[in-house]
């Protein structure tokens, strides 16, 4: 079964440049075995749950890229279904060049970083955004974290693939290294304790 994102990714320059590189041979392989990889395993929503940011990549009607980081509560990013993931658009900087590209050019990439684990996952897709479904952008927000929402966006994915760990520099949150240095000071106590008993 011919993978999706190759589908997707490979055109004719990309795979003219894997062959001058000596790699062509390898991904026509990978082109037509294995999965399609376009629905989302549970394996994906469980790593989409657990993120607090990503990366969304738009193109405007001119050809240039566009990237905007969102954050939010770790599972912010919510799976919907295999197809289709949502998330509450948070009143930013008010330029809306993601909105405006999407008007023109449905075509979206959600970049997905673990730089903890240097786990990496790429998504293509097509994006919508729905300005006036209250019951849904309220599906999508989170109480815990009171910001202005604007309105959702929609990501219908059409492939996906695991990127390799290299060249990933581990980094951890704020949160995170609360977490290790808590366990520590935790261990530190235990061990002052048993000091003072002997």
């Amino acid at each position: 079964m011919p993978r999706k994102f190759s589908q997707i990714a490979f055109t004719p320059a990309v795979k003219a440049a894997q062959t001058r590189h000596g790699s062509r041979q390898i991904y026509a392989r990978f082109e037509e075995s294995g999965p399609a990889n376009d629905k989302v395993t549970a394996e994906i929503s469980q790593f989409i749950a657990e993120r607090d940011s990503f990366y969304l990549g738009t193109v405007s009607a001119n050809g240039w890229p566009y990237i905007q980081f969102r954050g939010g509560l770790p599972g912010f990013l919510k799976v919907i279904d295999e197809n289709t993931l949502g998330f509450a658009d948070y009143k930013g900087n008010a330029q809306y060049i993601t909105v405006g590209n999407l008007a023109e050019n449905n075509k979206a990439f959600i970049f997905l970083m673990d730089y903890r684990n240097r786990r990496r996952l790429k998504l293509w897709g097509r994006a919508t955004v729905v300005e006036d479904d209250t019951g849904l952008i309220q599906d999508l927000c989170d109480s815990n974290y009171p910001v202005e929402i604007e309105q959702a966006i929609l990501f219908q994915v059409e492939a996906w693939n695991w990127n390799c760990p290299q060249h990933i520099p581990i980094h951890y949150s704020e949160n995170e290294v609360t977490e290790i240095v808590n366990k520590l000071q935790d261990r530190i106590v235990e061990l002052e304790g048993l000091l003072t008993q002997k």
